[in-house]
């Protein structure tokens, strides 16, 4: 059996435990307690390792530009697309979506695949390149929401300053950047985990295991099998990995030398499900709205951005799965191009069905105006 294969069955064998452990951990405490020990220990544990064991070249630090690139890209591309969709522009739903659908989540749903098949380089580049995503999920995705706000309810006056300073302490302060951080200047003193005691690059590795089986373990707990839901949300979370895999597949065409692993990470890493730094957004945006005397128009619709976040997660997953499962296939300008389109065609089904049997209908009740 190949190789790839017998590490996607393995992985999706942890997935089938955590699943079965859904009864045990059905408490949403519990389950952010296990979210927060992946985001806090783990997950930092295993960008310190890879860092620190990989060869970082210091152009890589063009990646966090380059994401950060990514993140605009999408989010204009969404901009104007979107109510070809059937979403009324500047509507609930239409800017619950565009602030939702570019961000990036690579911590829970890219890295463990990067560090299972690409192996340390590849987590390092992943890592880097978040540094960028950071700053939009953070900073840049509040002040789109706060400017929404402030544009549908002009006549409320509420201070954003603060807000807007312990988010830049929360990008400096979060435990992955600053790991990042000290990772590059032990790197800069020539300093790898070769270098560290015993005992402590010990301690760090064996956190790092524990990175992969508890994300996908998690995965398995938290993912909803909702039908309605998903139905109504798979169609544009297709239309985004689509313009994803378009918008790869055209960096590999102008960019055609890059080795086996970069291009998979530039395949992957903008797969990545939906941050939850967005919707925190909304939920302060929400507050303010209900916190006022007056009446309040809805900036967002936060069912449905909860039910986005629920169905984005095991969509990546499948994603990531189908990827490095045939990851040769993957590695090609054709194929990403081709099957950008595929998933676009099949978002655009419904709405074009929609379209359709509404030309369909203007013409008959016409008719039976005059006829009446």
């Amino acid at each position: 059996m190949n190789l790839a294969v017998q590490k996607t069955l393995s992985l999706l064998l942890l997935l089938v435990i955590g699943f079965l452990l859904r009864k045990k951990l059905k408490d949403p405490a519990q389950q952010k307690g296990l979210k927060t020990i992946i985001l806090t220990v783990a997950l930092p544990a295993i960008i310190f390792v890879a860092l620190l064991k990989a060869e970082v070249q210091w152009d890589l630090l063009a990646l966090p530009i380059m994401a950060l690139a990514f993140n605009f890209t999408l989010y204009f591309i969404l901009k104007f697309s979107l109510p070809l969709f059937g979403l009324e522009k500047d509507s609930p739903s239409y800017r619950t979506y565009l602030l939702l659908f570019p961000s990036l989540a690579p911590g829970l749903s890219c890295f463990p695949f990067l560090i299972e098949y690409l192996g340390d380089d590849a987590l390092a580049w992943g890592a880097l390149a978040d540094i960028g995503n950071k700053i939009f999920v953070l900073v840049i995705a509040y002040m789109i929401a706060m400017s929404w706000y402030f544009k549908i309810n002009n006549d409320i006056k509420v201070g954003n300053g603060e807000k807007i300073k312990s988010l830049l302490l929360s990008l400096v302060n979060e435990p992955i950047n600053i790991v990042i951080i000290l990772a590059l200047v032990l790197i800069s003193l020539g300093i790898h985990l070769e270098h560290l005691p015993v005992f402590m690059s010990t301690a760090i590795s064996t956190l790092s295991n524990l990175m992969t089986p508890l994300v996908l373990i998690f995965i398995g707990i938290a993912v909803v099998f909702n039908w309605k839901q998903i139905r109504k949300i798979a169609g544009l979370l297709m239309i985004r990995s689509g313009l994803t895999f378009l918008l790869s597949g055209t960096i590999l065409l102008l960019a055609p030398q890059l080795s086996y692993a970069a291009i998979l990470v530039l395949v992957v890493f903008p797969q990545s499900a939906i941050s939850f730094w967005p919707f925190a957004h909304m939920a302060s945006v929400t507050a303010l709205e209900q916190g006022n005397d007056k009446n309040w128009n809805k900036t967002f619709d936060m069912e449905l951005a909860v039910n986005i976040l629920a169905c984005s997660l095991p969509f990546s997953t499948l994603i990531m799965l189908t990827v490095f499962s045939f990851g040769e296939l993957f590695a090609s300008s054709t194929t990403l191009l081709l099957v950008g389109f595929v998933l676009i065609g099949l978002g655009i089904i419904k709405p074009l069905l929609k379209w359709f049997n509404l030309i369909e209908y203007e013409p008959a009740l016409e008719k039976e105006t005059h006829s009446s």
